[in-house]
């Protein structure tokens, strides 16, 4: 890879290093310039960039970033599209994050330009939170170490979940003479509180004497119809020769491992009894912060097997009770991919077509329409909304079987801002943003729509996403939720794109990679040739 200040006149194809002001504004980092930029550099005077030309021994940043990121994203995750050579790994449910850390820190000796970061071992994720990211960090990795990388992963993924079970675990709490009712509730009312967080449900709570023959009684009772069984001691474990493991022998069960290096949660004690998991729960779990209690918990709700060695090896980033930076599961805010959803505008009149409805003629035999629609669907958008208005029950008919949200716009002749403004109003309330599709489009891929998505980053101040092709913007366009607000004002038959000029920066241009953004069919002329090239 050359990289480095480079001749305008010898640029054509270079991948901007730093953006470049000109006549007419600004290209931005990372802009692949193209035959109309040089020109426009040129008559602006610049006579050199900051550049990065890429050779046949480069893999571009986000192929490599896209290589890698598929091929490391097991079961319980799904891997988002790349951009500026970062592909982000998320949950696609709640759950253990199961990483493979040898072969992790395998791939990240292998090269520089080759990074990639997980979430710890076994931590609880929610749906959606960043389990893992790619990051390659010049413009292109060498190929050789690309291929390297993608042997040592072969075909076993290093980053997975493990789904939480709906589990029904029922719960004994002992108590002594000088036990208090409160302390009893409490110790209820924490064990719901966690389990309801994974998940799972509290079943039959029982409360019995601080004895081994009243525990023995109970955990053989819950073991029968419960996944797994609790029980809260009146007074802690020290041994296992204590009421609580005593009890659980007697059940006929056996201690697995008696206490754990984590503080707070040491005296905690894994058992078994009639093929069930039994916790002796430490008195620390009162308390909603993070404990071992958690770790252990958390892992057999996700269908995991602990075991005493795997307990033993909790000792590192065990201690616990004196980082106060470290929130409890009920505390933390882990970063979680954006809600973005997809609006396909399809309510147009067609008024250049004549009497024909293009949105209803066949392209590769199907429907205009529908092709908009499933490109929409089958991106990562968290759900599509439809906006219908002339013919809409036509239009509805070849959609009907698909996994939208369909909303009928009786202005429809009063212009697109109206569609735009219904589409709007559907979205569910927790949008983080919205792709805004055109219904006569039919050749934007879900792959596009994904490359969107994944440029959207508010921290990074990338709030507006527009597709980009040989230096020109198409649609469709990605809209922050910060935007919908102006975006309900608008009147007639404008869209959106006068917002752009106004907030140029939070725009990222995002490479389509083709020129079927540009592609709309609005005259019988174009719709003439459309179906010509498709014979």
């Amino acid at each position: 890879m050359q990289f480095g200040e480079i001749p305008v006149d010898q640029a054509q194809g270079a991948v901007l290093a730093h953006s470049v002001r000109h006549a007419s504004g600004q290209f931005k980092k990372g802009r692949l310039l193209s035959v109309a930029d040089i020109a426009m550099l040129q008559d602006s005077g610049v006579k050199t960039v900051f550049a990065a030309r890429l050779s046949d021994d480069d893999v571009p940043e986000d192929a490599a970033a896209r290589a890698l990121a598929n091929s490391i994203c097991g079961g319980g995750a799904v891997a988002q599209a790349p951009f500026t050579g970062r592909a982000n790994l998320h949950a696609a449910t709640a759950g253990i994050a199961l990483i493979d850390q040898t072969r992790i820190r395998k791939l990240n000796h292998l090269h520089e330009s080759l990074t990639v970061a997980t979430v710890a071992p076994f931590e609880a994720v929610t749906e959606r939170q960043m389990l893992a990211t790619v990051k390659i960090i010049p413009f292109a990795a060498p190929r050789e170490a690309v291929d390297r990388a993608l042997d040592l992963i072969a075909d076993e993924p290093l980053v997975k979940v493990a789904a939480f079970s709906q589990s029904r675990v029922g719960l004994i709490t002992t108590r002594l003479p000088q036990t208090k009712d409160s302390l009893i509730t409490k110790s209820e009312n924490a064990m719901r509180s966690r389990l309801t967080e994974l998940g799972s449900r509290l079943g039959a709570c029982r409360v019995v004497e601080h004895k081994v023959e009243e525990v023995c009684a109970a955990v053989q009772e819950l073991a029968r119809d419960h996944d797994l069984v609790l029980v809260f001691g009146a007074s802690a474990i020290v041994d296992r020769g204590d009421v609580i493991p005593s009890g659980v022998v007697a059940a006929g069960g056996e201690v697995v491992h008696l206490g754990m290096p984590v503080d707070p949660g040491n005296l905690l004690m894994l058992g078994r009894a009639h093929g069930k998991p039994v916790i002796g729960v430490p008195s620390c779990a009162r308390s909603p912060k993070t404990n071992g209690f958690d770790w252990v918990l958390s892992r057999l709700l996700a269908g995991l097997d602990v075991t005493a060695s795997d307990i033993m090896d909790m000792g590192t980033g065990g201690l616990l009770k004196e980082i106060a930076s470290r929130p409890s599961p009920r505390e933390a805010r882990p970063p979680a991919a954006a809600r973005i959803f997809a609006l396909v505008l399809a309510a147009g009149t067609s008024s250049r077509m004549g009497k024909v409805n293009k949105l209803l003629q066949p392209v590769d035999g199907k429907p205009m329409v529908r092709c908009a629609v499933e490109a929409a669907c089958g991106s990562q958008a968290a759900g599509t909304v439809v906006v219908t208005g002339h013919e809409s029950e036509q239009l509805g008919k070849v959609i009907q079987d698909l996994d939208v949200t369909i909303v009928h716009n009786p202005d429809f002749a009063a212009g697109v801002s109206t569609s735009l403004v219904r589409g709007l109003k559907a979205l569910p309330h927790d949008a983080d943003g919205v792709v805004v599709c055109l219904g006569d489009m039919p050749f934007v891929s879900p792959e596009q729509i994904d490359r969107l998505i994944a440029a959207f980053d508010v921290e990074e101040g990338r709030e507006i996403c527009v597709p980009v092709h040989d230096g020109r913007r198409g649609n469709p366009v990605l809209w922050g939720r910060r935007f919908f607000a102006d975006m309900m004002q608008i009147s007639g038959d404008r869209g959106a794109r006068g917002l752009l000029a106004a907030h140029d920066e939070l725009l990222v241009e995002v490479h389509a990679g083709s020129d079927v953004i540009f592609a709309d069919f609005d005259t019988k002329q174009a719709l003439a040739e459309l179906e010509h090239s498709l014979d």
